[in-house]
């Protein structure tokens, strides 16, 4: 375990994959037995569904290798709820609830011996594309599909030292879709690349948060949440902006430890009067809770605070973190063991 922490150490977020991974096919109204098998390239005519009609979507979630020895995951019955949602609305085969949870716990299980400690995790992305051979269907969803299960062992997105965010605030133009924000398809982040990529070029910024003619939503990867020593405000739950499983465990986490949790639209103006003294963050699998340093708006940019990562944030962060890697108790039953 301890040459394989090491040899994460070092690699980009997401790079580094198990040997083994799960897979199985919808054809002729029906699902195959899946499989597990060596983790390699597909093969897909290139008039595939996917490659012009963008039927894709995915998940992101993690387990955890305890000090014990034991692996637990994490909440993985909102994120296999989330994607047969994200299926329906990409009009795929949406995967059976019991054939989805399989598929995760069997390739975690062949590839255990690969998940790294603590603050390692492995990240798992379940995958469902359209394959139906037939660039003439614009107008109608793939009857043919592939779900698979990729298994990536991840080291702590913070190796280098959490440092805090920039931020450019876009309030002109949408993430995605208004009605279709919520679901995870790779289509909704391409959408927002070309605004994070110029905010990379001109600003630094790491992000975009969305703010479309003044509501602040979401950045393109990520909730957006505020918090001070009391509170802690994120827009409500609707059909523009991803319904982030860690996002609801932060919120109630934050309720039990006593913040008052407001969800509520809020205007760039209230952002902007917020940061004077309070915080904000960006709620995710990857990096659970990052804190924003700098907002950059109107050709200004504005400290959130006095620039430095929140101490409610790294709070917040770390009560977390303590559920999921075992060493505070788990009171929601949200950790599985596999």
């Amino acid at each position: 375990m301890a040459a394989q922490a090491e040899s994460l150490q070092g690699a980009p977020f997401g790079t580094r994959f198990t040997r083994q991974m799960a897979i199985c096919r919808f054809h002729d109204g029906a699902w195959t037995p899946h499989e597990i098998v060596a983790t390699a390239p597909l093969s897909l005519h290139p008039g595939a569904h996917v490659f012009h009609y963008a039927s894709a979507c995915f998940e992101g979630l993690k387990a955890y290798r305890w000090g014990d020895g034991s692996v637990r995951l994490f909440r993985s019955d909102r994120h296999v709820e989330r994607m047969r949602a994200s299926a329906e609305l990409l009009c795929l085969p949406a995967p059976p609830a019991a054939r989805l949870h399989a598929m995760i716990e069997q390739a975690i299980d062949v590839c255990r011996d690969e998940i790294p400690p603590a603050p390692g995790s492995l990240y798992i992305r379940p995958t469902l594309i359209g394959t139906e051979t037939n660039i003439g269907a614009a107008g109608t969803g793939s009857r043919d599909a592939h779900l698979y299960v990729l298994l990536s062992p991840v080291g702590d997105y913070f190796s280098g030292g959490a440092r805090a965010l920039r931020i450019l605030i876009e309030d002109r133009h949408l993430r995605a879709p208004g009605d279709f924000g919520a679901v995870k398809a790779g289509a909704n982040y391409a959408s927002a690349l070309h605004h994070v990529e110029r905010a990379r070029r001109q600003h630094a910024a790491d992000q975009v948060l969305f703010c479309p003619g003044g509501d602040v939503q979401e950045t393109g990867a990520s909730n957006f949440l505020l918090l001070d020593d009391q509170r802690l405000m994120t827009k409500p739950l609707n059909e523009a902006f991803l319904h982030g499983v860690t996002r609801d465990s932060l919120l109630r986490l934050a309720a039990d430890l006593g913040y008052t949790v407001i969800e509520r639209d809020f205007s760039v103006a209230e952002l902007l009067d917020w940061v004077q003294l309070g915080e904000a963050a960006l709620s995710g699998t990857a990096a659970v809770l990052a804190g924003v340093g700098t907002l950059i708006y109107d050709g200004r940019e504005i400290a959130v605070r006095n620039g430095a990562i929140g101490p409610n944030t790294e709070r917040l962060r770390k009560a977390l973190t303590d559920i999921q890697s075992g060493t505070a108790a788990d009171p929601y039953g949200w950790l599985k063991q596999v």
